[in-house]
């Protein structure tokens, strides 16, 4: 497959939307439109050998610029969207809230119209306040991306979850997904709840009471207490970190009972499925919710789901940009 941009067309006209948001927004058909994307896109940054040529770029959109906006710590998704963008041929840039005029009494806005003054095409954002992106997208003319938003989604994550899996299984549709761990603080599972449900998978949540409740099966899913309970059943199970940062008070008495009861370790995998898939959208704490031998095993695809995290936002990038 040849890297020249003449050969990527154009997207597909079913894509009109100039921003990423959330993923409760999408339909079955939009989700599948960036999942295709996605899979052409890592065609030729793992097997064409013409894209290692042309200095690892997909000129789609050289010329554009890209500012990464981040209000919370990262590696994975501000490394991911940063080389996604670079490998369409962009310009970024990493703005530091700790040393702008933000410190200075500037308002979060005005900083934003700011960057937009200097031309800039897109801005990825992450923030701790739910709705930050659908507030920018409002107030600016560029694109935006929600690299995560306080609680509420992180689209590009549950993308490339469902993209893994996807790879793995061939479909959604049918499969028994788990997300375990604290689903009370994670945007990665209201993202991947909506994805996976608008795909036609069947979805658990599983964790502590005082981590998932029982309203939560108003979305179509269903609520389990117990691991054990439900190993058999799982086609994948997606461990949720624990998000310390975000808890006002300790849900569960020690790490060690939490470990104890909901840790994906060896002996629990030996009473999965065989062809059972573990993922964690990172970072993962090592013998909390999963134990070494597991995490790094034959059945976890945590470092695939890397890889279809550059390929999943040059898709987004490149589909938000171009949209009719």
């Amino acid at each position: 497959m040849s890297t020249d941009v003449l050969d990527w067309g154009e997207v597909p006209a079913a894509w009109r939307r100039r921003h990423l948001l959330g993923v409760e927004e999408l339909s079955a058909g939009e989700i599948t439109l960036i999942l295709d994307q996605a899979e052409r896109f890592k065609s030729v940054l793992i097997q064409d050998k013409s894209y290692e040529n042309s200095g690892r770029k997909i000129p789609l959109l050289a010329g554009k610029t890209c500012v990464n906006l981040f209000f919370e710590n990262s590696t994975r998704t501000k490394t991911s969207f940063a080389l996604a963008a670079r490998r369409l041929g962009m310009d970024v840039v990493d703005f530091s809230a700790s040393t702008s005029s933000l410190s200075k009494g500037e308002t979060f806005i005005d900083t934003v119209k700011n960057l937009e003054a200097m031309q800039i095409d897109a801005i990825v954002v992450r923030h701790s306040c739910p709705g930050t992106a659908m507030l920018l997208s409002e107030n600016i003319r560029g694109h935006v991306l929600n690299a995560g938003d306080g609680a509420h989604e992180h689209p590009t994550q549950a993308l490339l979850d469902i993209l893994t899996i996807r790879q793995r299984f061939g479909r959604i549709a049918g499969l028994t997904i788990a997300l375990v761990g604290d689903i009370a603080h994670s945007r990665t599972a209201r993202s991947n709840i909506w994805g996976l449900k608008a795909l036609g998978a069947n979805v658990i949540l599983c964790g502590p009471s005082t981590l998932v409740a029982k309203q939560w099966e108003s979305l179509g899913v269903t609520v389990s207490f117990s691991l054990d309970q439900i190993l058999d059943r799982v086609d994948v199970f997606n461990l949720l970190r624990i998000q310390f940062e975000r808890q006002v008070i300790r849900p569960f008495p020690s790490t060690r009972e939490y470990s104890h009861l909901y840790g994906m370790d060896s002996e629990r995998l030996s009473r999965t499925k065989s062809d059972v898939l573990i993922i964690a959208p990172g970072p993962i704490n090592r013998g909390l919710e999963v134990t070494p031998e597991v995490a790094d095993g034959q059945h976890s695809a945590i470092l695939e789901q890397v890889t279809n995290g550059v390929a999943v936002r040059m898709a987004a990038l490149w589909m938000c940009m171009n949209a009719k």
